[in-house]
């Protein structure tokens, strides 16, 4: 990896935060948008979701993503969206769980059927932001959240998993080591290491068959501590031979 790959990455993702901008710009909650006082916050703070390009207080920002319950969740959504962005490349979004939130927040909007333009400049954000994070070596938000917000958010995993495929630097292969690390607890129990709304089992299979495939050589790379890359070895492994293995680490479930 070079520096120009880190100065054109950096470049892409600026572009793309300034395309939501653009493309964002005047948005706002519908006039009758309404939330209960007693939990979501006062009426003038409402009153701001409904006024075009106010930079919001990040706490009011996370009340506005992260209902349920509004009654156009997009529409809300569109007006807080530059600003959103700008925060989760800054890593000023604290979701309770994880950045699975955000993702189901963006797929709770319906964005795909929103008009064409808005529809790109999100996925180019995504995209751009996805492809930054693998190439740094200290990001704010850490590579395995980024991935599971993009795949909340895009109802698909295979497209991120190929980008990370196809990005062979040593950084992008850290990145990976510190994935498993995390991830290897819950895939050995045979979940998905985030929460999603749909198709956990397909997706769990999918992110398991991926790492089978592409981890080992990548974490020995890295230098990876032995016991980890059992851990990869495991999840080939189905039923008693994968308990009874002599490397099983006694997780317990």
């Amino acid at each position: 990896m070079t520096n120009l790959d880190q100065a054109s990455a950096r470049l892409r993702l600026g572009a793309a935060l300034n395309r939501m901008v653009v493309t964002f710009q005047g948005m706002t909650a519908r006039p009758d948008e309404y939330n209960c006082e007693c939990h979501w916050g006062s009426a003038e703070e409402l009153a701001q979701l409904k006024v075009p390009d106010v930079e919001l207080e990040l706490d009011l920002l996370h009340r506005a993503w992260r209902p349920i319950d509004w009654n156009d969740h997009g529409s809300v959504l569109r007006r807080v969206l530059p600003q959103l962005s700008r925060a989760l490349v800054g890593g000023l979004v604290e979701p309770l769980f994880g950045m699975d939130e955000v993702g189901r927040s963006l797929a709770r909007g319906q964005g795909q059927q929103w008009p064409g333009e808005q529809v790109a400049a999100v996925r180019e954000f995504l995209n751009a932001w996805w492809a930054r994070t693998l190439i740094d070596p200290d990001p704010v938000v850490p590579v395995h959240e980024v991935l599971a917000l993009c795949h909340e958010a895009s109802a698909t995993l295979s497209p991120w998993l190929d980008v990370w495929e196809a990005q062979t630097s040593s950084v992008a292969d850290h990145h990976l080591a510190k994935a498993v690390a995390h991830w290897e607890y819950d895939l050995l129990g045979d979940r998905l290491p985030w929460e999603t709304q749909e198709h956990e089992e397909e997706t769990c299979i999918e992110l398991t068959a991926w790492l089978i495939r592409t981890a080992p050589a990548r974490l020995r790379s890295q230098n990876a501590p032995v016991e980890l890359l059992h851990r990869i070895r495991l999840l080939g492994l189905a039923g008693s031979a994968r308990w009874e293995d002599p490397h099983w680490p006694d997780h317990r479930y």
